[in-house]
């Protein structure tokens, strides 16, 4: 007698499941590069509590050299200027916070959790409002470009979910 592993149609099911993994490990690795932007973010907001802020940002802009007397520029070293002690603690911690949600989400979804794709799901469409409401306030193309890519994960993940055996099976327990 002769067995077809995994029954009939197994070929499909394997290389749909290897698609859609290869989709949930793309989205794994934008989460773990952006909680490595922020963790990054993080470590050289901290390191700036113990200077002079608006002479480090006045330092750097001659460094890269850019026009101090363009309006952004000059916008920016004003506001690094004003920027207290606690107010840079503040922004260090909260890259730090959301580098660990970050973290949680990708190396869930890496390691193909069920909770993960829930997690991000929840995570990621939470912060949608806030995308939206920067780019009203300060829209740039960037901005654009990461909600695009925010909306896409949240819509692909909720298909992914629907969609797949394990889920609808776990949802009907």
């Amino acid at each position: 007698m002769h067995l077809i592993p995994f029954g009939r149609g197994w070929e499909n099911r394997l290389q749909m499941n290897s698609s859609h993994n290869g989709l949930i490990r793309l989205v794994a690795v934008f989460k773990l590069v952006k909680a490595a932007t922020l963790i990054v973010t993080g470590v050289g907001i901290l390191k700036l509590m113990h200077m002079d802020v608006g002479q480090e940002v006045v330092h750097w802009v001659a460094m890269l050299g850019l026009d101090p007397g363009r309006p952004y520029i000059n916008q920016a070293i004003e506001k690094a200027t004003n920027l207290t002690p606690k107010r840079i603690e503040e922004l260090g911690l909260a890259s730090f916070v959301y580098a660990g949600l970050f973290l949680t989400e990708g190396i869930g979804l890496w390691m193909e959790k069920q909770w993960a794709e829930w997690f991000t799901v929840i995570i990621t469409s939470s912060l949608v409002p806030l995308e939206v409401y920067e780019i009203c306030r300060h829209p740039s193309a960037t901005k654009i470009v990461v909600l695009a890519i925010n909306v896409a994960i949240v819509g692909y993940l909720i298909y992914h979910i629907r969609t797949q055996p394990h889920h609808r099976h776990s949802r009907s327990s």
